[in-house]
């Protein structure tokens, strides 16, 4: 037995040894590949070139999952390469990122996991401030919710593009799930719950099956509900589980959502129109003429192309009474030559017409419930 063991130790210090070896090659060819990141953002500064070039980065973690043999796992992969991708962003020109804040909330997370660690992130209260700093220059970008699988469309996201001159540069598909968060430990002390009224009304069901009777507050953010419930008697919150330590709350139930499918789409937005290449979609904003059969001649505008209509959404246009704008994705990059014909048609059959902006798929990305 004692003789087996001693085998084993002699192993384990032999491997060790080895995984000391690999990681100087690792830590190698990091650097390596830091100082070309170095020389790519001198290049992009002489040119004026946005650092963020998603469709690149798409590129490379589609072939990097197509190579890798195993036995790392795809999101193990995926994992490392974030925080790769981050750094050379950040070696090439720091990047500054505003979210609808506070910190905590699901567009923080969503923007965490899509950006990486190597971002400096600053929270705005309001959406429309988002638009501001980007549009002012005042961040690279900015990250905003605007639809979700279960309660539809953020109107005032859509609204704010009708207002500022800026362009989506990606998207992220983020999977939602709710956690109760509070200073008790069980849910018969809870008297009120806090949070955001769209993951209150996400969780209705759970809220009157196990929480009959218990007052709920709508607040401005799913964070804002974890420090109301942080400093208020009786209280919890519905929120991301990650909030939990940082507040000194207990996890009281997690995956409290009433369906399982719960997804929310951010938008990445900047104040520069995308740069080319590898782009799937192309986001829309329009107005049409007061007659019959304005809106249906465009949609055989794209069907007559064989193009995929994804979204089609109307809004009150401000200021115009009983007028509206129209908000459509479409899967196809609309800004390439061979689409020009079309973007003419296009673009006589409407009143307006602007592109907010072309761009890859976003990731669809499980946000970490712990």
């Amino acid at each position: 037995m004692g003789e087996g063991r001693e085998n084993i130790e002699k192993r384990l210090s032999e491997i060790r040894e080895e995984i000391n070896r690999v990681d100087g090659e690792i830590l190698s060819l990091l650097n390596k590949r830091a100082t070309l990141s170095l020389e790519v953002g001198r290049l992009k500064r002489e040119g004026s070139e946005s650092v963020f070039r998603p469709f690149r980065e798409k590129d490379v973690l589609t072939e990097l999952i197509k190579n890798n043999p195993g036995p790392l796992p795809k999101e193990h992969l995926l994992a490392i390469y974030r925080e790769i991708l981050s750094s050379s962003r950040a070696l090439q020109r720091p990047q500054r990122v505003v979210y609808l804040g506070p910190e905590g909330t699901f567009s923080y997370f969503a923007a965490l996991h899509y950006f990486g660690q190597c971002v400096s992130y600053y929270p705005k209260y309001v959406l429309e401030d988002v638009f501001k700093a980007v549009r002012e220059k005042d961040a690279e970008l900015g990250v905003i919710p605007l639809e979700n699988s279960l309660q539809g469309t953020v109107g005032q996201s859509l609204d704010m593009f009708l207002k500022y001159q800026l362009y989506i540069q990606a998207e992220i598909f983020c999977k939602i799930s709710h956690s109760l968060l509070s200073r008790h430990e069980d849910l018969s002390q809870i008297e009120v719950v806090y949070s955001h009224p769209q993951a209150l009304q996400q969780c209705s069901i759970w809220l009157k099956t196990r929480l009959p009777g218990v007052k709920v507050v709508p607040v401005d953010s799913t964070a804002a509900g974890a420090k109301m419930a942080a400093s208020t008697e009786k209280a919890a919150a519905i929120a991301h589980p990650a909030l939990a330590s940082s507040l000194g709350l207990n996890v009281l139930e997690k995956g409290i959502e009433d369906l399982p499918e719960n997804w929310t789409r951010f938008l990445i937005i900047g104040a520069q129109e995308p740069p080319p290449g590898n782009r799937d979609k192309t986001s829309l904003l329009f107005t049409l003429p007061d007659r019959p059969g304005s809106l249906a001649r465009i949609l055989n505008l794209l069907a007559m192309e064989n193009v995929n209509m994804k979204k089609l959404e109307s809004r009150p246009l401000r200021g115009e009474k009983w007028q509206y704008v129209f908000f459509c994705d479409v899967e196809c990059d609309l800004t390439r030559e061979e689409y020009a014909a079309l973007l003419e048609d296009l673009r006589h059959s409407c009143h307006s017409l602007r592109i907010l902006g072309s761009y890859p798929n976003g990731p669809y990305i499980d946000l970490p419930g712990d």
